[in-house]
């Protein structure tokens, strides 16, 4: 069963750094994309960067020049490096996984989602 674990989330104040990762776990027989989304207080969903494979890497606005967002490929871990974090990124970041994987002798393709893990940016 895949299952994705998130880890890396804290308290930080503005201008820190933080490294979310997200370790993908199953019979994965490859990936399509991999993406970080974050769940703020308001509760809208937004879409903060993700890994499209050889396609490469699209960032939100907010995040473009500030994170950094890397697949390790061997250990099926997604990275994601924020520098200068704001206290507007102060949200609940969660993984996202669209991949193909193997059920028996077969494979199948599937969306699958993080529990997700805090970060909170405050002076």
């Amino acid at each position: 069963q895949v299952q994705l674990k998130e880890s890396g989330g804290g308290l930080v104040q503005p201008g820190d750094s933080l490294t979310l990762a997200c370790a993908a776990s199953g019979r994965i027989a490859s990936i399509n994309s991999m993406a970080w989304y974050r769940l703020a207080q308001a509760g809208k969903r937004e879409l903060v960067a993700i890994q499209r494979g050889p396609a490469g890497t699209e960032y939100a606005d907010s995040a473009k020049g500030r994170f950094t967002l890397s697949l390790d490929d061997y250990a099926d871990t997604l990275y994601l490096q924020m520098n200068n974090l704001k206290p507007e990124d102060t949200a609940t970041y969660v993984c996202y996984a669209d991949l193909v994987h193997w059920e028996g002798e077969e494979t199948r393709g599937d969306v699958f989602w993080g529990q997700g893990t805090q970060v909170t940016v405050s002076s």
